[in-house]
């Protein structure tokens, strides 16, 4: 089901977006209402599981994750408790820091970060080793060209 969002929220949405350390009051101003109907605005935002958190975007080069890769998993099964079993397991390893169960030749696709590429390789060392796993292809990144983890609005 989709949300029901008047102009309001969704604006609402875009300035979080924008900038998620914004004041309700400056954000209140930038939307064009009074703080108190955005506060409750934004909490029911919150409530209804819209807005789902708030974090700092980190520069990983800066803090020295000069290795970027994607590595492709194929399972030797696909039977749901495997799958639930394979995902349980990606929440536990450091490296990965996006995961998507995938239709089509592959059955995962993990972002990872690493300090080097040595590292990266470990990682991989154990990967190919945990159960279940059949197949692990790898893509080195070379540059990112876009980075835009919010939703498109407006």
């Amino acid at each position: 089901m989709k949300a029901n969002l008047d102009a309001i929220d969704w604006n609402i949405l875009k300035e979080l977006q924008d900038d998620g350390r914004i004041t309700n009051v400056e954000l209140a101003r930038r939307v064009g209402i009074s703080a108190p109907p955005c506060l409750r605005r934004m909490r029911a935002l919150e409530e209804a599981g819209i807005v789902t958190g708030y974090r700092a975007l980190v520069d990983e080069k800066a803090l020295g994750f000069d290795v970027t890769m994607f590595a492709m998993v194929g399972l030797s099964s696909q039977a749901e408790a495997d799958l639930n079993a394979f995902a349980l397991r990606v929440k536990d390893w450091a490296v990965v820091r996006e995961c998507y169960m995938l239709s089509g030749e592959a059955d995962f696709i993990l972002k990872c970060v690493a300090p080097t590429l040595r590292a990266f390789q470990g990682f991989i060392e154990e990967l190919t080793g945990a159960a279940n796993v059949a197949s692990v292809k790898t893509s080195l990144t070379i540059r990112r060209i876009k980075d835009a983890p919010l939703v498109p609005i407006g």
